[in-house]
């Protein structure tokens, strides 16, 4: 016999073998209890218990004088009220989720705050980093990667930490040309810090002496908020994170990089008499998308220029520069203060 599958009856708080008792009583004007068993496949017993299950329920009801027999009630009225009661134990359920998730809140909240700031937007995420990284005493252990949720202006202005902070960071080598990485490294190898690189970072963070992390809600989207976990745990675990980066990637001294680029260019800094003129706006255009880590094509398409005007400009940059790589150039432009703002 077809009907209702044993999944819509759930939903009515009949058994599926009641369900299918009821099916087959309305397709008939009565049923002894022998009749019933075999039409849904049970023992005589088993159909009797669920007879007598529907007509607690109002759903059946006996009927004859000598030998019992059993007919359906009216379905719409008999199931009609059946479901009226299961809507209503439904919303009394739905209430006290209500209720005990206000209370989980009010309990839970206060206690989470300690555990796990959340920073929602990029102002937020900008001071709560000034703050942490100024407040630091000890360490401070740094996994970057770009893009930068502050910006390359107020990410520079935020560079500065207390004296004997030691600062140890590892860059992702593919972005390392990014402007803001460049002036971060060369301030904190300056002040004494130690750089590595590494060929893939599993994440964005901070470390503040282990005692506070800052990373990204979603790496793929920086913008979309950031955490910063308080939990003496949870901070030890992302410690364990950064020293096994940290392990595994290269030592990378920007000093030995000067040397090679020369005397003539590796004593140069900013303002001295050694620097060199400050290019075109083209060239700077073109260098500010080269240190961000597009390449060529993607310059020339954002442009509306050729690739080989796009080399031509790369090239004579490296030439006044006196650089030999791409790297070298970003490096050297970042110096010499090519890359601060956009032309």
């Amino acid at each position: 016999m077809d009907g209702m599958p044993d999944s819509a009856w759930s939903g009515t708080g009949l058994d599926p073998l009641g369900g299918r008792v009821l099916e087959y009583l309305v397709t008939v004007a009565s049923a002894d209890s022998a009749q019933v068993a075999e039409a849904v496949g049970v023992s005589v017993a088993t159909a009797e218990a669920a007879l007598r299950e529907l007509v607690e329920a109002s759903l059946a009801l006996r009927v004859g004088g000598g030998s019992a027999r059993w007919a359906a009630g009216p379905p719409r009225a008999s199931l009609g009220a059946l479901l009226a009661r299961r809507r209503a134990e439904l919303a009394g359920a739905e209430a006290l989720v209500e209720r005990l998730h206000e209370v989980y809140q009010e309990v839970s909240g206060p206690r989470a705050a300690h555990v796990v700031e959340i920073l929602e937007h990029e102002e937020e995420v900008s001071a709560r980093y000034s703050q942490l990284l100024k407040g630091s005493t000890s360490e401070v252990l740094h996994l970057a990667k770009p893009p930068y949720v502050a910006g390359p202006r107020a990410a520079a202005r935020d560079l500065d930490v207390s004296d004997g902070v030691r600062m140890r960071s590892v860059y992702e080598t593919d972005g390392f040309t990014d402007a803001v990485s460049l002036e971060t490294a060369l301030r904190g190898t300056a002040e004494g810090g130690h750089l590595r690189l590494a060929s893939r970072l599993p994440v964005k963070l901070v470390v503040f002496d282990r005692t506070a992390a800052l990373l990204p809600v979603r790496g793929d989207r920086p913008a979309a908020g950031s955490l910063v976990v308080h939990s003496p745990a949870l901070v030890e675990a992302l410690v364990a994170l950064y020293e096994s980066v940290w392990e595994r990637a290269v030592p990378v001294s920007l000093a030995g990089l000067r040397e090679e680029l020369g005397p003539a260019h590796g004593d140069a800094v900013p303002g001295s008499a050694a620097r060199p003129a400050v290019p075109d706006a083209r060239t700077r255009e073109i260098l500010h998308l080269m240190a961000t880590g597009m390449k060529d094509d993607t310059i020339a398409r954002v442009l509306r220029v050729s690739r080989r005007t796009v080399q031509k400009h790369v090239s004579e940059a490296g030439a006044v520069l006196g650089a030999r790589t791409r790297f070298q150039i970003a490096l050297l432009a970042a110096e010499h203060g090519w890359l601060e703002g956009r032309p």
